[in-house]
């Protein structure tokens, strides 16, 4: 069973910049696909980010709406996967989660609490 705790969310300005964390624990093997994910209010979870273990430790996929403003990064050694976001706007508010599957494709299997982050115009 994986655990996930995320961090780092918070109030900013648009424009603005915040660090997401997320730390997973409980599993000896680092999780395959690490990802965000957010939800703003009224509208569906919608896909951010993912980074495959297997990938450079920089390298990322990403939903358009966050393509260039956006990083993702992790750590394998300390479990725990990173997003930058820098260039916020207003409509990036939202709850930020972090999900990791063990698996290479399919649904992910865990999820964390979220993290909110408003961004104000």
């Amino acid at each position: 069973q994986v655990q996930l705790v995320e961090s780092g969310g918070g109030l900013v300005q648009a424009g603005g910049s915040l660090r997401l964390s997320c730390a997973a624990s409980g599993s000896t093997v680092s999780p395959y696909r690490m990802a965000w994910f957010r939800q703003a209010p009224g509208k569906e979870r919608e896909f951010v980010a993912r980074i495959n273990r297997s990938w450079s430790t920089m390298s990322g996929y990403y939903a358009d709406s966050v393509k260039g403003r956006f990083t993702i990064s992790r750590d394998n050694d300390k479990n725990t996967v990173y997003l930058q976001m820098n260039s916020l706007k207003p409509e990036d508010t939202a709850v930020y989660y972090c999900a990791a599957a063990s698996t290479t494709a399919g649904a992910y299997a865990y999820w964390g609490q979220g993290t909110q982050v408003t961004v104000s115009s």
